[in-house]
């Protein structure tokens, strides 16, 4: 049976907005309270203590890239994209900035709740997913070198299996993983190709 995932106490948490002084920033900031979130706001430019927000909530109408000290798609916390034109250049520029919520202007009294869960999620299995992304692209170069390390060997064994045989012994006569071993190979490999290359320059 498959647990569900507990909805986050959002008391206490801090909430940066990016939006210039404007009546929906007020409605925005008395609900945020209500929930018990600690709301700050700024306009253009993002404080250096933004970065320790436990969300951000920015203005799609007038919101440009370099007020983001971060890349799309790094954001140190959950973003909510505050949308009053639906124009479509606007809306891609939101999608841009990889926003993992929206709430539409003008602010009223519902809404924000619902939009800071979803955005705490989606942030959270975002992260997950970057996390397990690198795991396997690590684990894929891993096996690349592995790969590398057999090709090198096979030039002093019989076959593939034979090279991988003594690669496993490598790894056990110097106590390391097979990935260690065949990372040492290569760079030994490669370290005497260099040499080679010297040699008759």
């Amino acid at each position: 049976m498959t647990r569900r995932p507990r909805i986050p106490n959002l008391g206490g948490a801090t909430v940066m907005v990016l939006h210039r002084p404007h009546p929906d920033v007020e409605a925005l900031c008395r609900q945020l309270a209500a929930i018990g979130l600690e709301a700050a706001t700024s306009w253009p430019d993002l404080p250096a203590s933004a970065g320790g927000a436990d969300f951000l909530f920015f203005d799609v109408d007038l919101g440009f890239d370099e007020q983001f000290p971060w890349k799309p798609g790094e954001a140190p916390m959950p973003l909510v994209a505050l949308i009053g034109s639906e124009a479509p250049g606007r809306i891609e520029w939101a999608l841009s900035r990889q926003a993992d919520a929206q709430v539409v202007k003008p602010v009223g009294n519902a809404g924000i709740y619902s939009a800071l869960l979803i955005a705490r999620r989606a942030f959270d299995e975002r992260k997950r997913l970057a996390v397990e992304i690198a795991a396997l692209k690590a684990r894929v170069a891993e096996r690349q070198t592995i790969v590398r390390a057999v090709v090198a060997l096979s030039a002093a064994a019989t076959d593939e299996a034979q090279a991988y045989a003594q690669l496993r012994t490598l790894a056990m006569s110097w106590q390391v993983t097979v990935e260690e071993a065949a990372r040492r190979v290569v760079e030994l490999k490669n370290t005497e190709a260099a040499r080679e290359r010297s040699r008759r320059a």
